[in-house]
């Protein structure tokens, strides 16, 4: 039998290593609140796919501060 603490902490680390994370998942991931989370989403345009998920790789992006309007910046002052 799996003790809950231990139960917890598996699935902490499972949630670093799958591509996609459930909203729940994610907020945990992400360490923020719901609010903070549909927020920075917004700002960064990062949406749910159509079976619910987020993908890990826009949420790291998002967490960077990378959105999509600083990357448009950084083409135009390169081009």
């Amino acid at each position: 039998m799996i003790n809950k603490e231990d139960l917890v902490v598996m699935r902490a680390i499972s949630i670093c290593f799958k591509p996609f994370l459930k909203t729940e998942e994610a907020l945990i991931y992400c360490n923020l609140g719901r609010t903070q989370f549909s927020k920075r989403c917004d700002e960064s345009r990062v949406y749910k796919n159509n079976n619910g998920y987020y993908k890990r790789e826009e949420l790291d992006k998002m967490m960077e501060g990378e959105t999509d309007s600083s990357a448009r910046v950084k083409i135009r002052l390169k081009g």
